[in-house]
């Protein structure tokens, strides 16, 4: 018996049990970047935190030959279950942890011709709501990254989460990671045009990019109430079509200036194989996204204000940690289950997932796309958790 086994039996642990539901835990997949700092506590802000949650049982939907999870379990004493209901349950017959930690990213799962990676987040996620209505109540979830690949499935599984009023978090851990320099609009900022710049796989990079954007316009005077169109370029086609729009230049240009990539030359020297993203709000707000290359990790954003540009890189100038970005996200998973209040809102996720789904039928098709259905109002918190360091 391992030293903490026994000293639990002493003295059991007095904090929130939860339990966490993974398709793959190895090194640096995002199990290990999240439940890692669950286990071993987080340095948000650059100041380390000791776990304020106990990680009690796991279920992994495949096992690498270079997983971590086994090991871990030794070390720390949860336990690993065949399946979710268990994992949830304990192996009795109800819901017996206090908040799931949902994280669908990463494993040998098939891509499709448009380039999404097809992970099985609408079915995994699904056996935990059974459990959730099963058992007649519900506890604070996380949910990693976008809801699904395909907007049907993503929009019943959050409606199914909402019926069932479970307290959620979702999303990417890029918008609660600092900025150079700060910028947080105040709510009910006039924003009129926005522009974003980053890099990597469009499916799982392109949704970072596109949360990253958001998280600063949803804080517009109205509040956000969802997307009108969605159209995507490739290639030669963005600089034919930048010319007809004279607000995306200055601001793509004024994104540019902090990505740290902008000393090689112009973005359009350093892009590769690149796609724009052009979104319309249903209020009349217009945005664009603009991918780079396939490698890289720097995202900045600026927005047209009437008092001027304003421009920021996502996380810091000076990496002191490895993935700082995660530390402020760990830290709203723990609030999150703490205090069963959404640190903010997740509809946030919902409308990313949907401009993105959206965005590679528009790719696949070269042709503008109504989205009708991407009607998702909500209000930003007026000060949500951000990392300033």
């Amino acid at each position: 018996m391992r030293r903490r086994q026994f000293l639990s039996l002493l003295a059991p642990d007095p904090r929130k049990k939860i339990a966490a539901i993974v398709t793959e835990y190895r090194w640096y997949s995002h199990a290990d970047v999240i439940c890692g700092r669950l286990l071993g506590g987080h340095s948000a802000n650059n100041v380390w935190t000791p776990p304020r949650l106990n990680l009690v049982s796991l279920y992994t939907a495949q096992v690498p030959q270079n997983d971590m999870s086994r090991d871990l379990a030794a070390r720390h004493g949860f336990k690993i279950h065949p399946t979710i209901s268990e994992a949830l349950t304990l192996g009795t017959d109800k819901l017996a942890v206090d908040g799931v930690v949902f994280i669908g990213e990463h494993g040998d799962y098939p891509t499709n011709a448009d380039g999404q990676k097809l992970y099985p987040r609408f079915e995994l996620f699904n056996q935990i709501l059974d459990v959730y209505e099963q058992s007649g109540r519900s506890v604070p979830t996380f949910f990693d990254k976008h809801f699904s690949y395909d907007w049907a499935k993503a929009e019943a599984l959050f409606r199914r989460a909402r019926q069932l009023k479970v307290p959620l978090l979702a999303g990417s851990s890029i918008p609660v990671t600092s900025r150079a320099p700060h910028l947080q609009p105040k709510l009910g900022t006039r924003i009129s045009h926005a522009a974003a710049i980053g890099y990597g796989p469009l499916d799982a990079y392109g949704f970072h990019l596109l949360e990253s954007l958001q998280c600063l316009v949803e804080r517009r005077s109205g509040g956000e109430s969802g997307v009108a169109t969605v159209h995507t370029l490739t290639n030669e086609a963005i600089w034919k079509w930048l010319p007809t729009q004279p607000w995306a230049r200055p601001l793509l240009d004024a994104a540019w200036a902090l990505d740290p990539a902008s000393r090689k030359g112009s973005f359009e020297s350093q892009a590769k194989t690149p796609v724009l993203f052009h979104i319309q709000y249903r209020d009349g707000l217009q945005a664009v996204a603009l991918m780079l290359t396939p490698s890289g990790n720097d995202r900045t954003v600026a927005l047209q204000t009437p008092t001027g540009v304003q421009a920021t890189l996502f996380g810091p100038p000076t990496v002191t940690r490895p993935l700082p970005h995660f530390d402020g996200l760990v830290h709203c998973i723990e609030d999150l289950i703490l205090t069963g209040r959404e640190p903010y809102p997740p509809e946030r996720t919902l409308l990313t997932t949907g401009i993105l789904a959206h965005a590679f039928v528009s790719k696949r098709t070269g042709q503008s796309i109504s989205t009708n259905d991407l009607v998702v109002p909500y209000k930003s918190p007026a000060e949500p958790f951000l990392q300033t360091a």
